[in-house]
């Protein structure tokens, strides 16, 4: 086993990075490099994919771009079948633990990595049910719901044997961890992920970012912040804002980019809609929070909901669906949450939350979340519970010949990780 004395070397490894018009992925990468510099003696490795391959040095950071072909439908993101780069990669630099970040290619990668190097720890994160999200949802729409289900059948069957190799399996809900419970998973931990309440905070609020956007209406602004794509239903939220009434006089911004966008900008063309693009600037985000009304999402597989809780912090209620993990992110009082797929229902909720309770929701929304979802507890959490773990299962492997040795590298293994991420 790795000496427990010295610092580690962690290793991010994901698919799911994209450097423009990125999700909840590339917030959870920049906040834990930014964790680990800051209160950690310990190096990080990230490994994304990248138009070439590319590898810079920068203190104890070290960021590893291995070259990708874009994917197709959506040219931010890109998807490594390289794998040979990213074993080199790994060679090269003997990470003490992996982290896996997304279910397609790479997580076998660092398995087969870990059989050459069995002191590696492995952790997974489980950021999406995609036997449910990503084969049986769109199956369905192409195949109908018999073949989607056969489809899905095999997707969770590729989910256990993946997962089951890993030292340990982290989600980021309580209905994830069910899912993954069905699978016959249990070495799983539930993560809450986290938000700069300093950042994204109603303070940030300015009338003026509405007029810079060119719209005119002056009731409610609706606010949407993630992919315009399928997945997250974004056509539904154009949907529901065309059955607003028109006295509402209601906005509606849909920050980010996606397949969708070119077709939803043309759909709404003489609406009250804004597509500002992708955001990449934090501060310029919070502000464009605090300076909206509402936030809404038709997503019907959120898997956490890194926005819905900036959205929160800015002091926002949520108008969602009663699906995925929102009903664990929007409580009773900070938001109103209707069935999936129900474009007037939603348009029903936004009119009551306007002409209602909405600061008082927004008020009960960003004390939600303050204190509660901070990125520092997140990293705490994952440092000082859910790698501890995962290191002591490595070590179990290498002592697997020891019929109930329990010796000190156990413990200590866990309070270094513990004491060095204080």
């Amino acid at each position: 086993m790795t000496n427990a004395l010295r610092p580690l070397l962690l290793c991010d490894l994901t698919q799911s990075y994209a450097p423009h018009g990125g999700g909840g992925i590339g917030t959870y990468l920049r906040e834990k490099r930014r964790y680990i510099l800051d209160h950690t003696p310990h190096r990080l490795l990230q490994i994304v994919p990248g138009p070439e391959d590319r590898i810079v040095e920068d203190g104890r950071h070290i960021w590893a771009e291995v070259g990708a072909e874009q994917v197709r439908g959506s040219p931010n993101y890109r998807f490594i079948m390289r794998t040979g780069v990213v074993r080199d990669v790994l060679e090269r630099y003997r990470p003490d633990l992996i982290e896996s970040q997304c279910p397609w290619v790479l997580p076998w990668t660092a398995i087969h990595y870990a059989k050459a190097f069995p002191e590696t720890a492995l952790v997974a994160g489980y950021h999406t049910d995609f036997p449910e999200a990503h084969i049986y949802r769109v199956g369905s729409s192409l195949f109908g719901s018999f073949v989607a289900s056969g489809l899905r059948r095999l997707a969770t069957g590729y989910a256990q044997l993946t997962y089951r190799e890993f030292d340990r399996v982290y989600t980021l809900s309580t209905v994830m961890a069910r899912a993954l419970d069905e699978y016959g998973i249990g070495h799983v931990d539930v993560l809450a992920l986290g938000v700069d309440t300093k950042l994204f905070h109603p303070q940030r609020r300015d009338p003026a970012w509405r007029d810079s956007l060119g719209l005119t209406a002056r009731g409610p602004l609706l606010v949407y912040a993630g992919r315009l794509d399928n997945e997250k239903r974004a056509y539904r939220l154009l949907e529901m804002f065309k059955r607003l009434p028109s006295s509402l006089d209601a906005g509606l911004v849909l920050i980010g980019d996606g397949k969708l966008r070119e077709m939803l900008e043309e759909h709404s063309r003489g609406w009250q809609v804004a597509f500002p693009g992708y955001i990449a600037d934090r501060a310029q985000l919070a502000r464009a929070m605090a300076s909206a009304d509402i936030y809404v999402s038709a997503m019907a597989d959120e898997t956490f909901g890194i926005s819905v809780i900036e959205a929160q912090a800015s002091g926002l209620p949520i108008v969602g669906v009663a699906s995925g993990a929102m009903p664990e992110r929007v409580p009773e009082g900070t938001g109103v949450l209707v069935p999936v797929d129900d474009s007037t229902a939603m348009a029903q909720a936004v009119v009551a939350l306007w002409r209602g309770p909405y600061r008082q929701m927004g008020q009960a929304a960003r004390s939600h979340v303050a204190g509660r979802f901070e990125w520092r507890q997140t990293f705490e959490a994952l440092l000082g519970e859910v790698y501890p773990k995962a290191l002591v299962a490595a070590q179990a492997r290498m002592e697997k010949g020891r019929s109930g040795w329990n010796g000190p590298g156990i413990l200590s293994n866990r309070d270094l990780i513990r004491q060095a991420s204080r």
